[in-house]
């Protein structure tokens, strides 16, 4: 029962990263569009610690490196579609 209510409130920080880069991104425009190369270097690094947050059964770990992956993903793919 613990470690279902441990994913639902890791998925629930998840959504709410989401909306977190949509503000960020219309918050700070000027540093998407100077530093696109480096967001997307972060998203990767993320992804790939947050899988290895999986592999190794860590939900610290994962949720963490996967909330960082959604809320710079979404800034950039908001920054694109304002294009």
């Amino acid at each position: 029962m613990q470690e279902i209510v441990k994913l639902i409130i890791g998925c629930l920080v998840l959504v709410i990263g989401y909306f977190i880069g949509i503000i960020l991104a219309r918050q700070t425009k000027d540093e998407l569009k100077s530093g696109q190369k480096w967001f997307k270097l972060i998203i990767f690094i993320s992804l790939i610690g947050g899988l290895i947050g999986l592999i190794i059964r860590n939900d610290v770990i994962m949720f963490g490196f996967f909330f960082i992956a959604v809320v710079t993903s979404r800034s950039l793919i908001t920054e694109r579609n304002k294009k």
